[in-house]
């Protein structure tokens, strides 16, 4: 029973995992400089909509999509994490392949980051408290929020803060090492999360094919949320191509590491996780693929 499930991530593995993710944060925070946030101050309006459409509208669809389809207490808390991470970390390409605004979406992706020290420990014991079983591990775990935010801080503010400031300090260093940062490090990600899979691979494809559909469905849920909020919110195309694809591309891996720091690697939370991780960039790139043959209207 997938709820039962635990898949084997040693201690050392994870301690590699957060130091890639604070890597891949620091390679997307030297692309960031203080007066972008000037900016933003300013005009902060496409700023709050993407905001509350990662904290506010994904969670609450979310939790709605699981009270309708009850999925096994492990996927359902497994959703519900997922949503509660801020944007990923390959959401700023996809955004530039996408013809969107790229600056908003770094942007974003930072100060989400930043917001996810107390949103993502709050969304998760808020929401997960509210679906019974899901609810019943919740209470077996006894997550401490305090504990997650210092993680978030460390794998993610921490090299954002150091990322800001190199930019700012020596803007010629990042300049010559923001592309080829950017790419090794997703690189790496990308082949850890291969390598953590292969060592669980039977345990993945016996749940995987039966997570699918709803991680798929999720996705979906997603970025036709962060569309419709920003479409609601009557953003340009040019703003509403980014909050789409912040919405709909979620930082899976800081999910992985919260699963195996606090729930043990809990089987049905790790292969939603995991497969999140797969599934949104292919569904990312094929939108960015759609909405890269035409310029959107500023």
């Amino acid at each position: 029973m997938i709820d039962e499930a635990v898949l084997n991530f040693s201690a050392g593995s994870l301690t590699l995992l957060n130091a890639i993710l604070a890597v891949v944060m620091f390679s997307i925070a030297i692309d960031l400089a203080p007066r972008d946030f000037r900016l933003l101050a300013k005009a902060p309006k496409p700023l709050v909509v993407g905001l509350v459409s990662q904290f506010v509208v994904l969670p609450v669809l979310t939790f709605l999509m699981v009270v309708v389809l009850q999925p096994q207490a492990s996927v359902a808390l497994g959703l519900i994490l997922v949503a509660a991470c801020p944007g990923g970390n390959i959401s700023n390409f996809i955004t530039h392949r996408a013809g969107g605004n790229a600056a908003l979406s770094v942007s974003l992706t930072g100060i989400a980051t930043v917001g996810a020290i107390a949103l993502t420990p709050l969304n998760i014991a808020f929401w997960g408290s509210l679906y019974g079983p899901s609810a019943e591990i919740l209470r077996a775990t006894e997550i401490d929020p305090v504990q997650i935010a210092i993680t978030v801080s460390l794998m993610l503010v921490l090299p954002l803060v150091l990322g800001i400031t190199l930019n700012a300090k020596r803007p010629a260093i990042t300049r010559r090492i923001r592309r080829p940062l950017q790419w090794l490090s997703m690189g790496i990600f990308v082949a850890f999360i291969v390598m953590a899979l292969a060592s669980n691979w039977a345990q993945f494809l016996a749940y995987a094919g039966g997570i699918a559909g709803l991680v798929i469905l999720h996705n979906a849920l997603a970025l036709g949320g962060g569309f419709v909020t920003a479409t609601l919110a009557r953003l340009t195309p040019f703003d509403r191509r980014s909050i789409t694809i912040e919405t709909g591309i979620q930082n899976s891996g800081l999910g992985l590491v919260l699963i195996f720091a606090f729930f043990g690697g809990l089987g049905g939370m790790a292969v939603v996780a995991a497969f999140w991780g797969i599934w949104h960039a292919i569904s990312g790139l094929a939108l960015a693929s759609v909405w890269g043959r035409t310029e959107a209207a500023r």
